[in-house]
Protein backbone atom coordinates (compact mmCIF):
# COMPACT_ATOMS: atom_id res chain seq x y z
CA UNK A 1 0.00 0.00 0.00
CA UNK A 2 1.71 3.16 -1.27
CA UNK A 3 0.63 6.52 0.08
CA UNK A 4 -0.83 8.95 -2.42
CA UNK A 5 1.67 11.68 -1.58
CA UNK A 6 -0.37 14.80 -0.91
CA UNK A 7 1.74 17.77 0.14
CA UNK A 8 1.17 21.51 0.06
CA UNK A 9 3.00 23.80 -2.35
CA UNK A 10 1.85 27.34 -1.80
CA UNK A 11 -1.88 27.56 -2.52
CA UNK A 12 -1.94 24.26 -4.39
CA UNK A 13 -1.53 20.62 -3.50
CA UNK A 14 1.04 18.29 -4.98
CA UNK A 15 -0.38 14.95 -5.97
CA UNK A 16 1.87 12.04 -6.86
CA UNK A 17 -0.16 9.16 -8.28
CA UNK A 18 1.12 5.72 -7.35
CA UNK A 19 0.02 4.63 -10.84
CA UNK A 20 2.47 6.99 -12.53
CA UNK A 21 6.17 7.70 -12.38
CA UNK A 22 5.61 11.28 -13.53
CA UNK A 23 6.79 14.11 -11.30
CA UNK A 24 4.16 15.60 -8.98
CA UNK A 25 2.07 18.31 -10.57
CA UNK A 26 0.09 21.14 -9.04
CA UNK A 27 -3.61 20.47 -8.94
CA UNK A 28 -6.28 22.88 -10.11
CA UNK A 29 -8.67 21.53 -7.48
CA UNK A 30 -9.45 24.08 -4.74
CA UNK A 31 -7.73 23.57 -1.38
CA UNK A 32 -10.05 24.37 1.53
CA UNK A 33 -9.26 25.11 5.14
CA UNK A 34 -11.29 23.96 8.13
CA UNK A 35 -12.25 25.69 11.36
CA UNK A 36 -12.31 23.74 14.62
CA UNK A 37 -15.76 24.17 16.19
CA UNK A 38 -15.26 21.90 19.21
CA UNK A 39 -13.00 19.25 20.68
CA UNK A 40 -14.17 16.07 22.40
CA UNK A 41 -12.30 13.24 24.17
CA UNK A 42 -11.49 10.18 22.05
CA UNK A 43 -10.18 6.79 23.13
CA UNK A 44 -6.45 7.01 22.46
CA UNK A 45 -6.24 3.19 22.29
CA UNK A 46 -8.74 3.03 19.39
CA UNK A 47 -7.20 2.28 16.00
CA UNK A 48 -10.04 4.07 14.24
CA UNK A 49 -11.15 2.63 10.91
CA UNK A 50 -14.82 3.61 10.51
CA UNK A 51 -16.87 6.36 12.13
CA UNK A 52 -20.49 7.44 11.80
CA UNK A 53 -23.20 9.34 13.65
CA UNK A 54 -26.66 7.96 14.32
CA UNK A 55 -29.47 8.85 16.68
CA UNK A 56 -27.42 10.93 19.11
CA UNK A 57 -24.28 8.80 19.31
CA UNK A 58 -21.09 7.98 17.48
CA UNK A 59 -20.46 4.49 16.15
CA UNK A 60 -16.87 3.45 15.56
CA UNK A 61 -15.07 0.43 14.18
CA UNK A 62 -11.48 -0.24 15.19
CA UNK A 63 -8.67 -2.29 13.68
CA UNK A 64 -5.69 -4.48 14.61
CA UNK A 65 -5.86 -8.23 15.14
CA UNK A 66 -7.10 -9.23 18.62
CA UNK A 67 -8.24 -5.64 19.22
CA UNK A 68 -10.88 -4.98 16.56
CA UNK A 69 -14.40 -4.08 17.63
CA UNK A 70 -17.54 -2.11 16.82
CA UNK A 71 -18.68 0.32 19.48
CA UNK A 72 -21.22 2.98 20.43
CA UNK A 73 -19.52 6.04 21.88
CA UNK A 74 -20.69 9.08 23.84
CA UNK A 75 -19.73 12.28 22.07
CA UNK A 76 -19.53 14.35 25.26
CA UNK A 77 -16.94 12.31 27.14
CA UNK A 78 -15.75 9.68 24.66
CA UNK A 79 -16.90 6.81 26.88
CA UNK A 80 -17.76 3.47 25.27
CA UNK A 81 -21.47 2.83 25.79
CA UNK A 82 -21.56 -0.60 24.14
CA UNK A 83 -19.06 -2.77 22.31
CA UNK A 84 -18.95 -5.93 20.20
CA UNK A 85 -15.70 -7.77 19.54
CA UNK A 86 -14.70 -8.89 16.07
CA UNK A 87 -13.06 -12.30 15.62
CA UNK A 88 -9.54 -11.94 17.14
CA UNK A 89 -7.96 -13.24 13.93
CA UNK A 90 -9.59 -10.50 11.86
CA UNK A 91 -8.57 -6.88 11.29
CA UNK A 92 -11.62 -4.62 11.47
CA UNK A 93 -12.08 -1.89 8.87
CA UNK A 94 -14.80 0.46 7.58
CA UNK A 95 -18.28 0.89 9.02
CA UNK A 96 -21.62 1.90 7.52
CA UNK A 97 -25.27 2.06 8.53
CA UNK A 98 -27.94 0.25 6.50
CA UNK A 99 -31.47 0.50 7.92
CA UNK A 100 -31.30 -1.05 11.42
CA UNK A 101 -27.90 -2.66 10.92
CA UNK A 102 -24.28 -1.68 11.11
CA UNK A 103 -22.09 -3.26 8.44
CA UNK A 104 -18.38 -3.56 9.19
CA UNK A 105 -15.62 -4.73 6.87
CA UNK A 106 -12.47 -6.73 7.50
CA UNK A 107 -9.17 -5.96 5.84
CA UNK A 108 -7.99 -9.28 4.39
CA UNK A 109 -10.67 -11.82 5.30
CA UNK A 110 -13.36 -10.79 2.84
CA UNK A 111 -15.98 -10.95 5.59
CA UNK A 112 -18.51 -8.21 6.29
CA UNK A 113 -20.19 -8.40 9.69
CA UNK A 114 -23.74 -7.19 10.33
CA UNK A 115 -24.67 -5.91 13.78
CA UNK A 116 -27.96 -4.90 15.32
CA UNK A 117 -27.82 -1.11 15.69
CA UNK A 118 -29.55 -1.19 19.09
CA UNK A 119 -27.80 -4.10 20.81
CA UNK A 120 -24.62 -4.48 18.70
CA UNK A 121 -25.30 -8.20 18.66
CA UNK A 122 -24.06 -10.00 15.52
CA UNK A 123 -26.82 -10.76 13.00
CA UNK A 124 -25.18 -12.21 9.89
CA UNK A 125 -22.18 -12.07 7.57
CA UNK A 126 -21.51 -11.45 3.90
CA UNK A 127 -18.56 -12.44 1.74
CA UNK A 128 -16.80 -10.12 -0.69
CA UNK A 129 -13.59 -10.26 -2.70
CA UNK A 130 -10.56 -8.03 -2.31
CA UNK A 131 -9.45 -5.86 0.59
CA UNK A 132 -11.87 -3.96 2.79
CA UNK A 133 -10.98 -0.35 3.67
CA UNK A 134 -13.67 2.31 4.04
CA UNK A 135 -17.46 1.99 3.84
CA UNK A 136 -20.45 4.33 3.72
CA UNK A 137 -23.96 4.45 2.28
CA UNK A 138 -25.65 6.83 -0.15
CA UNK A 139 -29.07 5.44 0.76
CA UNK A 140 -29.13 3.15 -2.29
CA UNK A 141 -25.80 1.32 -2.23
CA UNK A 142 -22.93 0.68 0.10
CA UNK A 143 -19.83 2.49 -1.16
CA UNK A 144 -16.51 0.82 -0.40
CA UNK A 145 -12.83 1.68 -0.82
CA UNK A 146 -10.12 -0.97 -1.12
CA UNK A 147 -6.85 0.95 -1.40
CA UNK A 148 -7.11 1.31 -5.18
CA UNK A 149 -8.47 4.44 -6.90
CA UNK A 150 -11.87 2.73 -7.17
CA UNK A 151 -15.04 3.33 -5.21
CA UNK A 152 -17.02 0.09 -5.30
CA UNK A 153 -20.82 0.32 -5.21
CA UNK A 154 -22.31 -2.76 -3.55
CA UNK A 155 -25.78 -4.12 -3.00
CA UNK A 156 -26.53 -3.27 0.65
CA UNK A 157 -28.12 -6.67 1.33
CA UNK A 158 -25.90 -9.13 -0.54
CA UNK A 159 -22.75 -6.99 -0.96
CA UNK A 160 -22.65 -8.00 -4.63
CA UNK A 161 -20.72 -5.47 -6.69
CA UNK A 162 -22.92 -3.16 -8.75
CA UNK A 163 -20.31 -0.90 -10.34
CA UNK A 164 -17.00 0.88 -9.81
CA UNK A 165 -16.07 4.53 -10.18
CA UNK A 166 -12.40 5.52 -10.40
CA UNK A 167 -11.31 8.48 -8.24
CA UNK A 168 -9.22 11.03 -10.12
CA UNK A 169 -7.67 14.38 -9.35
CA UNK A 170 -6.87 16.47 -12.42
CA UNK A 171 -7.56 13.34 -14.47
CA UNK A 172 -4.92 11.36 -12.59
CA UNK A 173 -5.86 8.32 -10.46
CA UNK A 174 -5.79 8.85 -6.72
CA UNK A 175 -5.38 5.72 -4.67
CA UNK A 176 -5.23 4.99 -0.93
CA UNK A 177 -8.74 6.35 -0.46
CA UNK A 178 -9.59 5.14 3.03
CA UNK A 179 -12.47 6.09 5.38
CA UNK A 180 -15.59 7.35 3.59
CA UNK A 181 -18.57 9.48 4.54
CA UNK A 182 -21.49 10.47 2.32
CA UNK A 183 -22.32 14.14 2.91
CA UNK A 184 -24.99 16.06 0.98
CA UNK A 185 -24.52 14.16 -2.27
CA UNK A 186 -20.72 14.05 -2.13
CA UNK A 187 -18.16 11.66 -0.71
CA UNK A 188 -15.65 12.82 1.85
CA UNK A 189 -12.63 10.54 2.12
CA UNK A 190 -9.41 10.26 4.06
CA UNK A 191 -6.30 9.70 1.98
CA UNK A 192 -4.15 7.24 3.91
CA UNK A 193 -1.00 8.62 5.53
CA UNK A 194 -1.85 12.24 4.68
CA UNK A 195 -3.36 15.15 6.57
CA UNK A 196 -5.99 15.75 3.90
CA UNK A 197 -9.58 14.90 3.11
CA UNK A 198 -10.81 14.87 -0.47
CA UNK A 199 -14.33 15.65 -1.62
CA UNK A 200 -15.39 13.33 -4.44
CA UNK A 201 -18.26 13.48 -6.91
CA UNK A 202 -19.57 9.90 -6.57
CA UNK A 203 -21.04 9.95 -10.10
CA UNK A 204 -17.79 10.83 -11.88
CA UNK A 205 -15.11 10.02 -9.29
CA UNK A 206 -13.59 13.45 -9.76
CA UNK A 207 -12.06 15.14 -6.71
CA UNK A 208 -13.80 18.51 -6.43
CA UNK A 209 -11.92 19.84 -3.39
CA UNK A 210 -9.08 19.01 -1.03
CA UNK A 211 -9.47 19.84 2.68
CA UNK A 212 -6.26 20.62 4.56
CA UNK A 213 -6.47 19.15 8.06
CA UNK A 214 -2.77 19.22 8.80
CA UNK A 215 -3.30 21.73 11.65
CA UNK A 216 -5.30 19.01 13.45
CA UNK A 217 -2.54 16.48 12.80
CA UNK A 218 -0.01 18.95 14.20
CA UNK A 219 -2.12 19.59 17.30
CA UNK A 220 -2.39 15.88 18.08
CA UNK A 221 1.37 15.48 17.49
CA UNK A 222 1.23 11.68 17.35
CA UNK A 223 4.58 9.90 17.42
CA UNK A 224 3.31 6.59 16.04
CA UNK A 225 3.62 6.71 12.21
CA UNK A 226 0.36 4.77 11.91
CA UNK A 227 -1.59 7.23 14.10
CA UNK A 228 -2.91 8.95 11.01
CA UNK A 229 -5.96 11.06 10.30
CA UNK A 230 -8.84 8.62 9.80
CA UNK A 231 -12.51 8.76 10.71
CA UNK A 232 -15.29 11.00 9.37
CA UNK A 233 -18.83 11.25 10.75
CA UNK A 234 -21.68 13.48 9.57
CA UNK A 235 -24.61 14.54 11.74
CA UNK A 236 -27.07 15.55 9.03
CA UNK A 237 -29.77 16.82 11.41
CA UNK A 238 -27.47 19.25 13.20
CA UNK A 239 -25.18 19.90 10.22
CA UNK A 240 -22.08 18.80 12.16
CA UNK A 241 -18.94 17.15 10.81
CA UNK A 242 -16.61 15.14 13.05
CA UNK A 243 -13.11 13.84 12.31
CA UNK A 244 -10.48 11.97 14.28
CA UNK A 245 -7.55 9.63 13.78
CA UNK A 246 -6.05 6.31 14.78
CA UNK A 247 -4.92 6.44 18.43
CA UNK A 248 -5.92 10.11 18.62
CA UNK A 249 -6.94 11.49 22.04
CA UNK A 250 -9.22 14.05 20.42
CA UNK A 251 -12.26 14.01 18.17
CA UNK A 252 -12.78 17.31 16.37
CA UNK A 253 -15.97 18.95 15.19
CA UNK A 254 -14.99 21.03 12.17
CA UNK A 255 -16.52 23.35 9.61
CA UNK A 256 -15.05 23.27 6.12
CA UNK A 257 -14.63 26.59 4.33
CA UNK A 258 -16.84 27.22 1.33
CA UNK A 259 -15.46 26.46 -2.11
CA UNK A 260 -14.11 29.70 -3.60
Amino acid sequence: MIAAGLAMAGPAVLVSSSFSSAAPAQTRVPVLSATIVARYPHDRTAFTEGLLWHDGALYESTGQERQSDVRRVSLKDGKILAKAQIDPAQFGEGLALWKDELVSLTWHDGIAHRWDIRTLKPKSQNRYTGEGWGLTSDGVSLLQSDGSPDIIFRDPVTLAERKRVAVTIDDRPLRDINELEYVDGALLANVWHTGFLVRIDPKTGKVTAVVDLRPLVAEVAATDPEAVLNGIAWDAKANRLFVTGKYWPTLFEIKIAATP
